[in-house]
């Protein structure tokens, strides 16, 4: 019978493929190269470069904040819009209202 799922077939879990193998050994070819033509480069990626130069006392104000407004996305994750899908059961004053015969409920019951 073919098909279907079979014990102990495919790729095993963490084993990165051989595409991405190649594409990775390309990307380190790409980087020593520029190493060896730009001395002194910075040895981080784009993401560390932003923090080094946002948490940098000595650079200017004006580039820290870009590069800390560059860096956020990947730092803190945005929050998602919210739609309010029904209408409001109960005023503010009524929660409050809840709220405190709660508390008094609960003062209450440690009373005893």
């Amino acid at each position: 019978m073919r098909g279907g799922r079979r014990e102990g077939a495919g790729r095993k879990p963490g084993v990165k493929s051989t595409k991405h193998v190649d594409r990775m050994k390309k990307v380190e070819q790409v980087m020593a190269a520029v190493e060896a033509s730009v001395p002194n480069a910075f040895e981080g990626d784009a993401h560390a470069f932003l923090i080094a130069v946002y948490k940098n006392p000595e650079m200017t104000l004006k580039d820290r904040i870009a590069c800390a407004v560059a860096a956020a996305p990947f730092e803190k994750p945005k929050l998602a819009a919210v739609e309010h899908s029904g209408e409001m059961k109960m005023s503010h004053e009524q929660a409050i209202d809840e709220l405190e015969d709660g508390l008094n409920g609960a003062e209450h019951e440690h009373a005893h």
